[in-house]
């Protein structure tokens, strides 16, 4: 009658005095039996031990022994307030026997402890928590029995769980290992958050918790994608039922509460049996073998229908017709899940082993009000040689099935826990929680070398912008560029505007006769002379032609068309180019100055502007058309005295305002 909370499995187990924490009553005794398989030894380990000893171990006191029954033989007695433990007690063979003997006494809080094969050399209890280990990353194995009533965790899966909760009960809650078997876990410690949600997931009711320095996550399998309910990747098709509910509103409207609107988080309504008992189901077809790792349900969803089932078995069959309940190995009894407390939250139960199966259903055995659910599978692909499949036995009989009915539901009424949480969050494939470590130490290489890497880009292009535009202000202002000196004005014309079909251009024709009468030697010389005051560029921008009373002759013989309006009469805005057309390749390096002979054209009307290279009586200063029309201001040295200009024809003295047209200069010798 000392017998505490117990849970023995074949590899692994927890056991505790009665009341523990609190203070045993006096004068009971309780007794273990623990067998593990033929082969192995058994370790135990204290997790806490509390024991009166105030008269040396006589009265209260825990004894360990060597075998079962009669020729057992004791390992050791023990005793104490807050006794440490150092170390494991290890069996000489697979079998134990724990004595604890609960005599007068006045305080003691008992004690609990954990066992397993001595192969499980990372064994802790179900006392251990994160802030007991400094690791940022450990492996630990957890006994069976670890859902206790008198530990707390706070969190959920993917966020991760407080600090302060118990790891193995943790770890049962995300379904990393099976209260029934215990198992394996894989730790990391990571920085905390604010805020701990709390959920119900196998069984265990996670509670809401506030801020912390640190948290942990479990690495596992990563086999937690959701299946397709959800999605719409199951068809509506594959979803069949029992019995549907169907009946009338007040409003005469008709409600279909089929087997498809059990899709979780859907709007609307679930899908609803008509007929309430335990003989209804809920049948998905996953198309093609999966592994089933969890289920998520809720209830009703609609506040004015409270409706949800608490609790459920699962077969499942690779070709819906011959179906397997789902069972814990080592276990004779069908797995019983906990279901929903209330119709909004979402409970998951996780499959430890996975099931892999095409064909899955769920058997609802109790409900509130009405059967009524919603779901989503978790698991993954499954291909053959990732895993062998683990086959169940087969079920008991249908006859025996419908007498065990009774006492089973009546033994899930008493055993399930009902405590109402809040909501579970949702579950996606991303519980493996990554390598801390490893992904810092990376992003530590990787980003330095990321950013001297474009800093040097950068800094490389900027440099040369800046090189090629010292190189371009280098050059002289009015030079044309290095590369392509004779042939940039040719290609430049082509992006010119074109004259208009009615404007013929008349090519510029330079007379051979009339290069001949300057020296070469006076070519530089005259070049330098300063501009005229209203001299215009020799070529614009739209001028590529000989126009009206132009200043270049024509090679005799053909003759020059004045069909070209005056280029500073036209409407059109000129575009004038900063240089002069350049000269042919053959030619020397400068123009030749071109004297004109005037003499042939006849005179210009008064009315026009003339465009003379000469200088106009009185203050009117003629417009000119090229900037080296001032070559013909000047002749040779030996005449700089006499006068440039003549009398213009038919004018008494050079007094003359009103006559615009002039002879042209003697000649030089």
């Amino acid at each position: 009658d000392a017998c505490g909370h117990t849970v023995l499995s074949p590899e692994s187990g927890t056991l505790a005095s009665i009341n523990y924490p609190q203070t045993s009553p006096n004068s009971t005794v309780c007794e273990w039996e623990i067998r593990v398989k033929p082969g192995q030894r058994v370790q135990l380990k204290f997790g806490d031990f509390d024991i009166d000893d105030s008269d040396s171990c006589h009265s209260s006191y825990l004894r360990v022994h060597n075998g079962i029954g009669p020729t057992r033989t004791e390992i050791g007695k023990y005793c104490g307030f807050d006794f440490q433990m150092d170390g494991l007690i290890t069996s000489k063979g697979n079998e134990v026997t724990v004595q604890f003997m609960s005599g007068t006494h006045t305080s003691g809080r008992g004690f609990l402890a954990a066992y397993s094969t001595t192969d499980k050399s990372d064994l802790i209890t179900c006392l251990e928590n994160a802030s007991h280990f400094s690791e940022p990353e450990f492996n630990k194995y957890c006994p069976a029995g670890c859902v206790i009533p008198f530990a707390d965790i706070s969190g959920t899966i993917p966020h991760g769980y407080r600090d302060s909760s118990s790891l193995c009960m943790a770890g049962v809650h995300a379904g990393v290992v099976s209260n029934t078997l215990g198992g394996q876990i894989n730790v990391v410690i990571s920085k905390g958050i604010p805020y701990y949600e709390g959920s119900l997931a196998n069984n265990v009711t996670s509670k809401v918790g506030p801020l912390s320095t640190s948290l942990f996550t479990f690495k596992t399998s990563g086999c937690y994608g959701t299946l397709g309910m959800e999605s719409g990747v199951i068809p509506d098709s594959h979803i069949t039922a029992s019995s549907i509910l169907e009946w009338s509103d007040q409003t005469e409207q008709v409600n279909i509460w089929k087997p498809e609107n059990a899709r979780l988080k859907r709007v609307g309504p679930p899908w609803a049996a008509f007929i309430s008992d335990e003989h209804q189901w809920l049948q998905i077809d996953l198309n093609k073998e999966k592994r089933i790792t969890g289920i998520i349900t809720t209830g009703s969803t609609l506040a004015e229908y409270y409706y949800y089932v608490s609790a459920y078995r699962i077969l499942y069959s690779d070709d819906a017709q011959k179906w397997t309940v789902y069972r814990e190995p080592g276990m004779d009894k069908d797995k019983v899940f906990q279901g929903n407390t209330e119709l909004y939250q979402e409970v998951r139960n996780n499959f430890i082993p996975p099931i892999i199966a095409r064909f899955f259903r769920i058997n609802p055995l109790k409900w509130h009000q009405k059967i009524a659910m919603k779901v989503e599978l978790l698991g993954c692909q499954f291909s053959i040689g990732r895993a062998p499949k683990i086959t169940m036995p087969p079920p008991p009989p249908q006859n025996k099935n419908e007498d065990k009915n009774d006492d089973f539901v009546h033994s899930v009424k008493t055993s399930l826990q009902t405590d109402k949480t809040t909501f579970t969050p949702e579950i996606k494939n991303t519980t493996m929680t990554p390598s801390v470590t490893k992904d810092v130490a990376l992003a530590a290489v990787l980003v330095p070398v990321l950013v001297m890497i474009f800093t040097t880009l950068i800094l490389i292009l900027v440099c040369a912008w800046h090189w090629r535009n010292r190189k371009k202000k280098s050059e002289g202002t009015y030079d044309l560029p290095y590369w392509d000196r004779a042939g940039w004005w040719k290609g430049m014309k082509q992006f010119l505007p074109t004259k208009s079909a009615e404007h013929e251009e008349t090519p510029v024709r330079y007379s051979s006769s009339e290069i001949s009468h300057l020296r070469p030697r006076e070519v530089p010389t005259m070049l330098q002379t300063e501009s005229a005051e209203y001299a215009q560029p020799l070529v614009g921008g739209i001028v590529s032609a000989l126009h009206q009373r132009s200043t270049f002759k024509p090679e005799e013989g053909k003759e020059a068309s004045y069909a070209d309006l005056d280029p500073y009469n036209s409407p059109i805005q000129e575009v004038y180019h900063a240089y002069a057309e350049p000269l042919p390749i053959t030619g020397p390096e400068y123009a030749t100055p071109i004297i004109m002979d005037m003499s042939s054209h006849p005179s210009t009307p008064l009315g026009v502007p003339s465009i003379s290279t000469f200088k106009a009586a009185g203050n009117q200063p003629p417009p000119l058309v090229g900037t080296y029309n001032k070559l013909l201001s000047r002749t040779d040295s030996t005449s700089s005295a006499q006068a440039l200009y003549d009398t213009p024809k038919g004018q008494p003295g050079p007094g003359a305002a009103d006559e615009m047209v002039y002879q042209v200069p003697q000649s030089v010798a």
